[in-house]
């Protein structure tokens, strides 16, 4: 299911993405070019969503939040909530 979404673009705007779509561009259509912006910024979001999830990895192993895996991923989970609500 898609909707329509209508946005007023100050001059400027509109000319560049005049420029981006037609025969001399790269994009067949304004809407071509606008999913094309929406696409690439979620998967930047979603990029940075993983980039700070390693991160927050890298720095509960440097503190030394760490726990030998027995296998079990949700013992394993179970253990390290468990550890967190303690202070470790």
């Amino acid at each position: 299911m898609s909707q329509r979404i209508n946005a007023h673009l100050p001059h400027p705007l509109a000319e560049f993405v005049a420029r981006m779509v037609g025969e001399s561009g790269l994009y067949e259509t304004p809407a071509e070019y606008m999913r094309d912006l929406i696409r690439r910024d979620m998967e930047r979001r979603e990029g940075q969503l993983l980039q700070d999830a390693v991160l927050d990895g890298y720095r509960d192993l440097s503190a030394g939040h760490v726990i030998a895996s027995s296998g079990d991923f949700q013992a394993d989970m179970a253990e390290l909530d468990a550890r967190q609500a303690h202070g470790w």
